[in-house]
């Protein structure tokens, strides 16, 4: 384990810190200096371990991985757990006078959209603390995705400006500088070098992020000549190009910002990779697969492919040599089983952009019938890396890697039997199914002391490194105070969100209450309208008394919606009508409340999870490609109400259906049903969806907004893109409802719910991130 001093010098050096950067002793200090201060002070601690860890993984065999996200959440406590002073240094300034919850309130980096950018975060965790050399790039975006507010129930969206403080923890390496080139205009990429801190480990891993500038600052003779917007051109239209998380690409302009800013990434960390590996192993590139195994977080990074291929063409290779260094070089994770999302490129954008990347892709086009790719295939098109003047950028990560994996058992026979299937006819070896994981450190010990403490009191600290150690709670699960013990936890976890959230929403949730809880990406395969309309059924009945006997419930919903997602955002503001007309129904003061939280983020999640009762996973069948907030709220103690989707069906085979509560329609029979599917027709049959859905329309107690009303003729009737309620809502809506009654019913009996929360506990081991990064080494990386 890193050695480090006690935390009486660290108050101490801090103290300095502060002085010296703002005139003020710790004890004086604003929150967000005394966290700079500390933050400071630990950066100076762990130098040596993390110059160390980043010669030995330079020099030798390292894994790579490209994302254009990274959800990191805040750091402090992270970072202080993982040295194993987290606890003696909240004791410390306590002592001093210093409130430690003070520092924990400054940064958070959201960098990231969802399960995608936290997952990168997660591997980093796992591979420092398992001492596996794993390095990761991304983007330095200036602004996260967006800070979310509330108009009159309506998505805002703030700038997250998550740097305004600094950035203490992030190193700026000038002397790494790469320029990246675009036929429009030529950026520098800075790199900014983040610790990723093992835990109680010598291994201090690096998160190198890209911030792009202008080659040129300022167009001196214009500003000379008073022109001082036209001075300024080239450093905004470089600097935007990392500004901000996922721009709105429904426009052109849009478009070409997103496509830059994956260039970027790709061109500057494959740049910074060559340049290592001359100074280390030389010119002779055939080498080069031996030393890096690069993984590509999604289709995002794609480019890096072409870009590899590129510039060993300029140290001297022929472009068969290059290809084949790509192929042995690269794998592939898909996130994504629907074509939607499946990221394509119109061609003419490469050729104004990156002409010379566009005509390597469409070398690697014509190299599929070199190569016998469609000699071999019985559907040709499914294989095209171009087509129709687009680029699919899912075929060129398949074609130059040498390896593919899905996230969970069914996502990668998805990819296998539909997605992917001209690939696999093909290159069946290619493929792996690596089930998604979470850290149990962050997930676990670091937002729930309280349930790691009752943990360890039982089995031991083994499970922070070993998550299948759970296992050994299961005989305790008999005993009635271990039981007890658990609910006392989770009450105080409420307890602890509910005074949250009405200092932050304003709305109250008795802590004694249930906890239903649906927290991830705003997206219409998330099937949040599912739930709220569940919510409309459950209100009404409710009001006609045929749901007397229902325990109090709070529902909980957080996610933002992309800028340019109109459905999703009208879901939103739908939601949050509901929940003005339920909070403020005398009749429903003691039994039902609903709240959207706004600016769910990573942190929000830290207070929301460990409080949870009921984990929403609606999703269809077939459409999640794993999930880990389903993860991360099992690990809680938490029950999974879903369908048979991504990671849920593994999280059931873990702890048991009869600990949990599954709903809906299977894969192959909503296959099946996909030609002749006739929502209209069970609008008609069914008064209690009827009644739920024409709250979209017609329900005089909600403000009505245009896009409620789209929602409705979506659900009914479809839309130029695609069918009739193309997520099923209205097909799982009946098993939904009456599954979700049940499990909040269920909770009248404390104790036996809380066993059903605790098998969950007991049988969560499988979904670490250290396990799923130990299965990346073996299988793929071979590290």
């Amino acid at each position: 384990m890193l050695t480090i001093h006690s935390t009486e010098h660290i108050f101490r050096r801090a103290d300095i810190i502060c002085k010296a950067h703002y005139h003020k002793s710790l004890t004086e200090a604003a929150g967000w200096q005394v966290h700079n201060a500390v933050a400071g002070t630990i950066q100076y601690e762990i130098s040596d371990e993390w110059m160390q860890t980043q010669r030995k993984q330079e020099s030798g065999r390292r894994a790579v991985y490209l994302s254009a996200e990274y959800l990191v959440g805040r750091l402090i406590g992270n970072n202080l757990m993982s040295l194993g002073i987290l606890d003696g240094m909240r004791s410390l300034l306590m002592t001093k006078g210093v409130d430690p919850a003070l520092m924990e309130d400054i940064e958070d980096a959201a960098l990231g959209n969802g399960g995608l950018g936290r997952l990168a975060a997660c591997f980093l965790d796992s591979a420092a603390t398992l001492d596996m050399p794993l390095m990761g790039y991304g983007l330095y975006y200036q602004f996260g995705l967006l800070k979310q507010d509330f108009n009159q129930g309506r998505q805002v969206e703030l700038p997250d400006n998550w740097t305004s403080h600094g950035d203490v923890w992030s190193i700026r390496r000038d002397d790494l500088s790469v320029v990246v080139p675009m036929l429009t205009a030529s950026v520098r990429a800075v790199p900014y070098d983040m610790p990723i801190i093992g835990w109680k480990s010598d291994t201090i891993a690096t998160l190198r992020l890209w911030k792009c500038e202008s080659l040129h600052e300022i167009d001196f003779a214009a500003f000379n000549e008073q022109h001082y917007a036209k001075a300024a051109v080239g450093k905004n239209e470089a600097e935007d190009i990392t500004k901000l998380l996922y721009p709105n690409d429904t426009e052109r302009p849009g478009k070409l910002l997103r496509l830059k800013q994956q260039y970027v990434l790709c061109s500057a960390s494959i740049q910074d990779l060559i340049r290592n590996f001359k100074a280390h192993h030389g010119t002779n590139f055939h080498l080069f697969p031996q030393y890096h195994a690069i993984q590509l977080n999604d289709t995002h990074p794609t480019m890096a492919i072409p870009e590899l291929i590129r510039l060993l063409i300029h140290e001297g290779l022929t472009i068969d040599q290059a290809i084949q260094i790509a192929k042995e070089t690269f794998s592939y994770t898909n996130h994504t089983v629907m074509q939607e999302a499946l990221e394509k490129w119109d061609i003419s954008l490469l050729r104004e952009l990156i002409p010379e990347i566009a005509q390597i892709i469409s070398v690697l086009q014509a190299h599929l019938a070199l190569e016998g790719y469609y000699a071999a295939s019985n559907n040709k098109d499914a294989l095209d890396i171009i087509r129709n003047d687009t680029v699919h950028m899912a075929n060129l990560a398949m074609y130059g890697s040498h390896a593919v994996n899905g996230v969970a058992r069914i996502h990668t026979q998805i990819l296998r039997d539909e997605v992917l299937k001209a690939w696999h006819d093909v290159r069946p070896e290619m493929f792996h199914s690596i089930t998604n994981g979470i850290t149990q450190r962050r997930w676990l010990r670091l937002c729930n002391p309280e349930l790691s403490a009752l943990i360890s009191g039982r089995i031991g600290d083994g499970f922070i490194t070993d998550l299948k150690q759970l296992e050994k709670l299961v005989p305790h699960i008999e005993d009635e105070k271990f039981v007890t013990d658990f609910i006392r936890i989770k009450r105080k976890k409420k307890q602890q969100l509910s005074d949250h959230i009405y200092a932050n929403e304003g709305v109250l949730l008795p802590g004694s209450w249930v906890f239903d809880v649906q927290v991830k990406r705003m997206h219409e395969y998330k099937r949040q309208l599912l739930n709220a309309l569940s919510i409309v059924s459950i209100y009404h009945g409710m009001k006609n008394g045929q749901y007397k006997d229902l325990p109090p419930v709070a529902f909980i919903f957080g996610a933002k919606a992309a800028p340019g997602y109109v459905r999703a955002k009208a879901v939103i503001h739908y939601i949050n009508c509901l929940a003005d007309i339920i909070n403020n129904d005398q009749d429903m003061a003691g039994r039902m409340r609903l709240v959207f939280v706004r600016n769910y983020n990573c942190s929000y999640a830290e207070k929301i999870i460990p409080a949870a009762d009921i984990s929403e996973q609606i999703s269809p069948a077939g459409t999640e490609a794993s999930g880990t907030g389903n993860m991360k709220l099992m690990l809680n103690g938490a029950v999974t109400l879903g369908t048979f989707d991504g990671a849920n069906i593994e999280i059931v085979e873990q702890a048991g259906l009869e600990n949990n509560y599954i709903f809906g329609a299977k894969v192959d029979e909503l296959n099946e049903l996909k030609s002749n599917y006739r929502p209209r027709e069970i609008y008609d049959s069914d008064p209690v969806i009827r009644d739920a859905l024409d709250t979209l329309v017609n329900d005089p107690f909600i403000r009505q907004d245009e896009g409620f009303r789209e929602l409705y003729q979506a659900l009914l009737d479809g839309a130029a893109w695609h069918q009739a309620d193309h997520y099923f809502v209205l097909k799982d809506f009946s098993s939904y409802l009456e599954t979700k009654i049940r499990a909040i019913s269920d909770t009248a009996d404390q104790q036996a719910f809380a066993r059903k929360c605790l098998m969950n506990i007991a049988h969560a081991g499988l979904f670490s991130s250290d396990r799923t990064v130990r299965e990346y080494a073996d299988k793929i990386w071979k590290i």
